[in-house]
């Protein structure tokens, strides 16, 4: 008997340092007001943030609708672990695409001497792979973002 195809997938992964407690950063990832400040809308990109959803408990979603070079793009997921302040994880894709089954994302928020160090690494399916640099790109810009707001 053959096992069953095992599904390949691209590893992305950012770390950041922050001056301040690990439950500000990791508050920062499912308390809107905050979220909308860091994580889409124009301090991030050019892009207008039309609406924000969190429903922040294990198996509850999120949708952050945004409009960007005329196109509404609803960015949404599924929470997946919530272990504050240390560990977050959700799923990720665009409202619409289908072929983004595997698409998470998992963060881990460790305390330092000086704050805490967040390590996000974002598994992509295989056929995403092209976008690795994109994605890694985008989580840099978005870190930095949430950096700025401390």
């Amino acid at each position: 008997m053959t096992p069953p195809p095992v599904a390949c997938t691209i590893d992305v992964t950012v770390h950041r340092r922050f001056a301040v407690p690990a439950e500000r950063v990791f508050d920062a990832w499912l308390t809107p007001r905050l979220l909308g400040q860091w994580m889409m809308g124009p301090d991030v990109r050019e892009e207008k943030l039309l609406r924000l959803d969190v429903d922040p408990r294990v198996g509850g979603h999120f949708s952050m609708l945004v409009e960007r070079d005329g196109e509404r793009i609803d960015h949404v997921g599924e929470y997946l672990v919530i272990e504050r302040p240390h560990r977050l994880s959700f799923t990720w894709t665009i409202a619409g695409e289908a072929d983004q089954d595997g698409s998470r994302v998992d963060i881990v928020i460790s305390p330092t001497d000086a704050g805490c160090e967040l390590r996000l690494t974002h598994t992509l399916p295989s056929a995403w792979a092209d976008y690795a640099d994109r994605t890694q790109q985008g989580w840099s810009r978005m870190l930095d973002a949430l950096h700025a707001i401390f």
